[in-house]
C-alpha cells in the first residue's frame, strides 16, 4: 500500500460546501492495492470507514471519527468498439466532467447531456445521477467493486445496481461496496436526447438546427453555469432536494390553488414536481441566514456564503422542509448525503 494515512485532517478542500471539519484519520486511494490496504489498516485499528469521491454530494454536520478514505485513481480505457457501439472504463477517482470531455473528443456519444456534473465517476452511480433527460442507467454497461465484508471483487450489470431516481442498490446499502471503476455503453452516431426546451432554445439562438454532441455539451454546460452557482466560488452541492413525485390526486388539489404548479406525469399514475418551483412559490429563493443560504438564482441550490457549518445548513434545509409540507402537503428528501 503506498497511501499515506494522516491524522486530523481538515476535510474543506474536499467538500463543495467548504465546510471546515476535520477527519479523524484520512487517505487518498490511488490503486485497489491502497482500497484493500486502507481497509486492512482500518480493521487493524478498528476504525470505521467513510469513502468520498469528490464530495460534491456530502453535507458535513461534524467532525468525522473515522479513516475517510478518498478515491483517487485515475484512467480511462476503451474496452470495445463494435459497429458503433464502444464500451468505455473509468476508474472511480476520474472527475466526471473531464471524462464527459474525454468521451466527447473521442468521438462517442450518450454522456454530453450529464455535462458540468461535479463530482467522480465513481460516485455517479451511486445516485444514478441524471440531467436534461439522461441518467446513468441510460449509458452504463457495468461496474467492479470491492466488497468490504469479504475482500472480494465483483462486476454488476444494469439489473443489479436497480436504479431508480437519484438511487440504486449501493446508495441503499451503505458501507457495503467500494465502486473501483464504471463501465459505460456509447455510441458513434446514437440519436441526441433534446426533449429538454431550454437546450433545443439555447442551441436555436445560436444557430445550431443539427447540433453534435459536442454542442450540446456546450449548450448545457452555458444553461448550468448560469443557473448554478460555481462551488469554488461559492459552496454547494448543486441540487439540495429531490424532485417528488406525488399522487395524481395531491397534484390536482395543489393546482387549485396554484395553477401555475410544474409538475411531469409519470407512467405510474403519479406526478413528478419540481422542488424548485415548490421552494420559490414559497419565498425562500434569497433566503439568507447567517452564511447559510437558497440561491438568489436558483431556489433548489443551498449555499454556504463563507463560514456556514454543515449544521446551520442542515437547520435551514429542515425549516424549508417544513415550510413546503405545511404548504403544499409535499415531502421533499434532501439529495446530499448527511454526516
Amino acid at each position: 500500500m503506498s497511501a499515506a494515512v494522516q491524522s486530523q485532517v481538515s476535510l474543506k478542500p474536499f467538500n463543495s460546501f467548504g465546510i471546515e471539519v476535520k477527519a479523524r484519520y484520512f487517505a487518498q486511494a490511488r490503486s485497489d492495492d491502497d482500497v484493500r490496504g486502507l481497509l486492512a489498516y482500518a480493521g487493524e485499528h478498528e476504525l470505521p470507514v467513510m469513502v468520498i469521491g469528490g464530495g460534491s454530494n456530502l453535507l458535513l454536520t461534524q467532525d468525522i471519527p473515522a479513516l475517510v478514505v478518498r478515491m483517487d485513481s485515475s484512467g480511462i480505457r476503451l474496452l470495445s468498439d463494435d459497429a458503433g457501439r464502444v464500451v468505455v472504463e473509468a476508474e472511480a477517482g476520474e472527475p466526471w466532467h473531464p471524462f464527459v470531455q474525454w468521451t466527447l473528443a473521442h468521438g462517442l456519444v450518450g454522456l454530453e447531456n450529464l455535462s458540468l456534473i461535479p463530482g467522480t465517476v465513481g460516485a455517479a452511480p451511486m445516485q444514478n445521477i441524471g440531467a436534461y433527460g439522461v441518467e446513468i442507467k441510460d449509458v452504463f454497461a457495468g461496474l467492479t467493486a470491492l466488497d468490504r465484508q469479504t475482500g472480494e471483487l465483483r462486476d454488476f450489470s444494469l439489473e443489479e445496481c436497480d436504479f431508480a431516481y437519484r438511487d440504486s442498490y449501493f446508495k441503499r446499502n451503505p458501507g457495503r461496496w467500494v465502486i473501483l471503476r464504471v463501465r459505460f455503453a456509447l455510441g458513434r452516431n446514437a440519436p441526441l436526447h433534446l426533449d429538454y426546451g431550454p437546450v433545443r432554445q439555447r442551441l436555436s439562438e445560436h444557430g445550431i438546427e443539427q447540433p453534435s454532441a459536442q454542442q450540446v455539451s456546450d449548450a448545457i454546460c452555458s444553461i448550468r453555469r448560469e443557473k448554478l452557482p460555481d462551488p469554488a466560488q461559492l459552496g454547494n452541492a448543486g441540487s439540495f432536494f429531490k424532485n417528488p413525485v406525488i399522487s395524481a390526486e395531491l397534484a390536482a388539489r395543489i393546482r387549485l390553488d396554484q395553477p401555475s404548479l410544474v409538475g411531469y406525469p409519470q407512467a405510474d399514475g403519479q406526478v413528478k414536481l419540481a422542488a424548485g418551483w415548490l421552494i420559490e412559490t414559497a419565498g425562500w429563493k434569497g433566503y439568507r441566514d447567517g452564511d447559510a443560504g437558497v440561491h438568489q438564482l436558483q431556489a433548489l441550490v443551498l449555499v454556504n456564503h463563507g463560514q456556514a457549518s454543515g449544521s446551520q445548513l442542515h437547520e435551514l434545509a429542515r425549516k424549508i422542509q417544513a415550510d413546503i409540507f405545511k404548504r403544499f402537503g409535499v415531502e421533499l428528501e434532501m439529495e446530499p448525503n448527511l454526516y
